[in-house]
């Protein structure tokens, strides 16, 4: 069982899941649709110990009593919805369409794409799932690329460089600096192996440093900077799995909320980012209500979903900030 099913377990006291958990444990067969029977067979997995499959918004257990008393819970409450984070976090921002994609950037970073047709990436460089809403009937995926060294470097700049200034004082001071950082180059993987990367670990870099006309203000836009250029990195892989990017949907909170940051991503990957007043607490609770019957259709689910804002291409800086990217790639390629 995912840590989710446990959870629900302890709740309910049924040993339940869903076809999108069962396909983040790599239990499900997505060209037949089915439990993946050569898998089990491969590792002498019983099937009988799988948990029951229940539609992802769905009831599926009620609280028990002793549970919901203890808890301060209503009797007859009910578990109607589960899910993994990040296929959370795209549900809370409304991304259930093929096209549609989700992105967040706490300590790590993660851009997640739906799709309707069956891909993969033939070295695994990103992952993909079931998504939420994917059905036998109308099978619709999620794919998810992972930078492990998004927030935490950001944090770690601020730690070491600048520990009186508060995130936004550094927002700014970035945005003093023009585009490609005065030739600095930051590669953001110093959080541990990459997926993305065929799970090498090549260590944060700092790279171009003048010591002659470089400041710390040069240091804060490269690390935005090479943030933003990671997930580009990303995204190119899931263009190569037919993804087609014109719009992303963000909360407004974490690395979002730095203006160098989203300008330098709706640049480099020329999307529309669209930002919401929501978050994962928010999705789930949405997800409960409509797995629970309080809303018929995903429309009303959302009706109240607050755009906070947009953040489009310029067309007068998207050659600049390619440059960039070209420079930032080319230094990352000497590490792999």
């Amino acid at each position: 069982m995912l840590p989710g099913d446990y959870i629900a377990m302890k709740l309910t006291g049924e040993v339940n899941s869903t076809i999108s958990g069962l396909s983040e444990g790599i239990f499900w067969d997505f060209k037949n649709h089915s439990i993946s029977n050569e898998l089990l067979r491969h590792y002498q997995i019983n099937e009988d110990i799988l948990p029951n499959i229940y539609p992802t918004f769905s009831v599926q257990g009620k609280i028990l009593k002793q549970v919901a008393k203890e808890f301060g819970l209503a009797e007859g409450a009910v578990v109607s919805y589960r899910a993994g984070d990040q296929p959370n976090n795209a549900f809370s921002l409304n991304v259930l369409n093929a096209g549609e994609v989700a992105a967040t950037a706490g300590t790590s970073g993660v851009v997640y794409g739906v799709i309707d047709k069956i891909n993969y990436d033939k070295i695994s460089r990103v992952n993909q799932f079931a998504h939420v809403n994917y059905s036998v009937e109308n099978p619709i995926y999620g794919v998810l690329l992972c930078i492990n060294g998004t927030g935490i470097q950001n944090s770690w700049i601020r730690k070491n460089f600048a520990s009186e200034l508060s995130y936004n004082d550094i927002n700014q001071l970035a945005s003093t600096i023009s585009i490609g950082s005065d030739g600095i180059s930051i590669i953001p993987f110093g959080n541990g192996s990459e997926r993305v990367l065929q799970n090498k670990n090549i260590q944060g870099q700092i790279i171009g440093l003048d010591f002659n006309r470089h400041i710390r203000e040069h240091i804060f836009r490269a690390a935005q900077e090479g943030i933003a250029f990671s997930l580009k990195y990303g995204v190119d892989i899931m263009k190569e799995m037919g993804l087609n990017i014109r719009i992303i949907r963000a909360g407004k909170a974490n690395m979002f909320l730095s203006p160098v940051f989203r300008e330098t991503l709706s640049n480099v990957t020329e999307a529309m980012i669209e930002l919401y007043d929501t978050n994962g607490a928010q999705g789930a609770a949405r997800g409960a209500a409509y797995g629970a019957g309080y809303y018929k259709s995903f429309n009303e689910t959302f009706n109240s979903l607050n755009k906070v804002g947009e953040v489009h291409p310029q067309i007068k800086n998207i050659e600049t900030t390619q440059d960039a990217y070209n420079k930032w790639f080319n230094r990352l390629k000497l590490f792999l």
